[in-house]
């Protein structure tokens, strides 16, 4: 089983941007479909974005595209998410997660999760 740790949440104005960065261990990681999802209080945990395998495609939830951008380096065991223009309803805790199966917009694809990092946007 992969263990995932995420880091790189905060607070930030909107309009900022800021860069979330999931770690991996235990696990071959360049086998995984790895997720981002996300998860407002009172709110289910969505789909924020997706990148398989090799990294050489993505997808993304229609309330990021365009702003946010998921990428990874197999050789650092590491996933990342580039959110820019950052919106207050971004706010949430921000989940990287491994899986595989792609497109992966489902929670219930995943079988590791992270412990979640806080991303606050104000206005």
């Amino acid at each position: 089983q992969v263990q995932l740790v995420e880091s790189g949440g905060g607070l930030v104005q909107a309009g900022g941007s800021l860069r979330l960065s999931c770690a991996a261990s235990g696990g071959v990681f360049s086998r995984y479909v790895m997720g981002w999802f996300r998860q407002a209080p009172g709110k289910e945990r969505e789909f924020v974005a997706a990148i398989i395998w090799s990294g050489g495609s993505t997808d993304y939830a229609d309330s990021v595209k365009g702003r946010f951008t998921i990428s990874r380096d197999n050789a650092k065991n590491t996933v990342y998410l580039q959110m820019n223009t950052l919106k207050p309803e971004d706010t949430a805790v921000y989940y990287c997660a491994a899986g595989t199966t792609y497109p992966g917009r489902w929670v219930a694809y995943y079988h590791s999760w992270g412990q979640g990092t806080q991303v606050t946007v104000s206005s």
